[in-house]
């Protein structure tokens, strides 16, 4: 056959050109080469003031409910006690948000993962603010405000440092490293950038865009497994794997989480509007302090704090709580985080979402013993992040850890996809301040300029999506 008939062969795109290996532009890896070692100080500097601020939480909880309770001579949580220490915790942070600079960073029920740069003057009140919150057994995590304090940390220093760097580039960085020791793996944390990165049009590669976060969550993973013990993953039997079996649970209890999480999506921003009618913070903090004491007196320390610990607790106690006493828990745990998360309390929603999650998974096995309590577990979890997370990658991941079972990893990613598609088009878990939704309705909509690559030189990296913290 001629040439002139023959159609021409098509050329693949990726650096190839007349079907001959072209080199690679060199100046995107020497720019990546030259910031990946402030990739890797931003995720180990993450990791550590992570680090601090658990331990001087800790130091707190061991005063309150260790020392104290044992010098007085009382039982630690006694309801009284459980009460008081809530309540308190509820004053001083209104105390710390009415007078600290910057009233001690923004509201977390406002903000997303992706938080803007606050000034150093409120990095103290907020770490003292997120010190209560973790010490004292309000239901919400550590992730939104450490994550605002390292921001404004790492922003203040490449600005005094390298101030080519693009703000937004160093926000990405310092939120996959700190995902990165949060969760104790880089994986999570990868996932999220890649769902930043997707929804932004760029001629980089895709691995160019994620090299130095993934090297900031790596780094501050790794910190975190040479310094802290804490682990996601729950030691949960093993059962023999029947595909249907696992199906049909896994949708069944997914769908639960998924309405569990839409009624605490349908209540947060009534809840909120409530502890906002007031002019100061001082005076609905400590009455949302008072109802967690309540909450906590009612159920337990299980129902209290971030849920981490408490999270192992219930399932090595799955086959002696009735179905009853898990219902009790899920309600009071959902009540506990509304509150917690709407009053103004600063921490963040994530680990209290997945044990309410897991508590779900719980019941259902409890309600049916037979079915695989693994896999009730990760579609619990699953679902309730769907909504509230509004992540499919970053829920996924956070399910997988939890069960910590790779033969799993199928099943939930069947499950996910019908999740997603039930949750996608649902009103955010965050709240839009009065004044941002004014100005965004008395403004024309203007189509956003495309953000440039990212590096040392060039603005800016892409900014996150709006997840809540």
């Amino acid at each position: 056959m001629s040439d002139e008939t023959t159609p021409a062969r098509p050329v693949p795109e990726f650096g190839r050109k007349n079907d001959r290996a072209m080199p690679a532009d060199p100046s995107p890896t020497r720019r990546l080469l030259m910031m990946s070692v402030p990739a890797l100080l931003v995720g180990i500097g993450s990791a550590l003031s992570l680090v601090i601020l658990d331990l001087l939480a800790e130091g707190l909880d061991h005063v309150l409910w260790d020392l104290l309770p044992e010098s007085i001579g009382f039982e630690p949580m006694v309801w009284w006690w459980v009460i008081a220490v809530l309540t308190v915790a509820g004053f001083a942070t209104g105390l710390l948000v009415r007078f600290a600079p910057g009233h001690a960073g923004p509201d977390p029920a406002t903000e997303s993962f992706f938080p803007h740069p606050e000034k150093l003057s409120v990095v103290p009140g907020l770490a003292a603010a997120a010190i209560i919150t973790l010490a004292t057994g309000v239901s919400l995590g550590p992730e939104a405000p450490i994550i605002t304090i390292n921001v404004a940390l790492a922003v203040w220093v490449f600005t005094k440092v390298l101030p080519q760097v693009p703000t937004q580039l160093v926000v990405l960085m310092v939120v996959t490293g700190t995902f990165g020791a949060l969760f104790g793996s880089p994986i999570g944390a990868a996932l999220l950038a890649t769902s930043v990165a997707a929804s932004v049009a760029s001629k980089e590669l895709l691995w160019d865009r994620l090299f130095l976060p993934l090297a900031s969550a790596a780094s501050g993973s790794i910190v975190m497994m040479l310094l802290s013990s804490h682990s996601m993953s729950l030691d949960v039997p093993e059962s023999e794997m029947n595909v249907l079996v696992h199906l049909g649970v896994g949708v069944v209890v997914l769908a639960l989480g998924i309405g569990v999480g839409l009624v605490l999506l349908g209540i947060f921003p009534t809840v909120h509007r409530l502890f906002h009618r007031w002019r100061g913070p001082v005076l609905p903090l400590t009455i949302a302090g008072l109802m967690l004491g309540v909450l906590g007196a009612i159920g337990g320390e299980v129902t209290m704090f971030k849920g981490l610990s408490q999270m192992q607790e219930l399932v090595a106690e799955a086959d002696n709580l009735t179905p009853w006493q898990l219902a009790g828990i899920v309600l009071i745990k959902v009540a506990a985080l509304a509150i917690a998360g709407a009053a103004g309390f600063r921490g963040g929603r994530v680990f209290p979402t997945v044990f309410i999650g897991a508590a779900i998974g719980i019941l259902a096995y409890a309600v049916f013993p037979e079915i695989p309590l693994a896999t009730a577990i990760g579609a619990g979890v699953l679902g309730i992040c769907l909504v509230v997370v509004r992540d499919g990658w970053l829920s996924l991941f956070i399910a997988g850890v939890v069960v910590g079972d790779a033969t799993l990893i199928p099943i939930l990613c069947m499950l996910v996809l019908p999740g997603w598609l039930a949750v996608a088009r649902l009103p955010q878990m965050r709240i839009t301040p009065p004044a941002v939704a004014a100005a965004a309705s008395s403004e024309p909509s203007k189509p956003s300029a495309p953000p440039a690559p990212s590096g040392p030189t060039e603005p800016s990296a892409p900014s996150g999506p709006s997840n809540p913290a």
